[in-house]
């Protein structure tokens, strides 16, 4: 069975080095990134700054966030030249 943070100890301690991949931090969120690909540029910004690496990039492309770790923090919407990344709340 795959660990989520539910399931992380009291204290939130992370008793090995590179666990991370094993959490899917996407459900502490309340407001997620939502791309309109017609403003997009692709010039990646979003993904440079990203610091949960929640940007899903393929040939050069921008083609939409991995939900499951993107923990809402808005820097890629901030960073957005063109304003192609909206915030929005996180529908329950």
């Amino acid at each position: 069975m795959k660990e989520g943070w539910k399931e992380l100890p009291i204290g939130a301690i992370i008793k090995e080095a590179g666990s991370s991949i094993k959490f899917e931090t996407g459900d502490w969120r309340t407001r997620k990134p939502v791309l309109n690909k017609e403003k997009c540029i692709n010039c990646l910004f979003c993904w440079v700054f990203c610091p949960d690496s929640s940007i899903i990039v393929e040939n050069g492309e921008m083609k939409g966030f991995l939900y499951s770790h993107c923990k809402g923090c808005g820097i890629c919407a901030e960073e957005c030249p063109v304003k192609a990344i909206e915030m929005v709340k996180e529908e329950v």
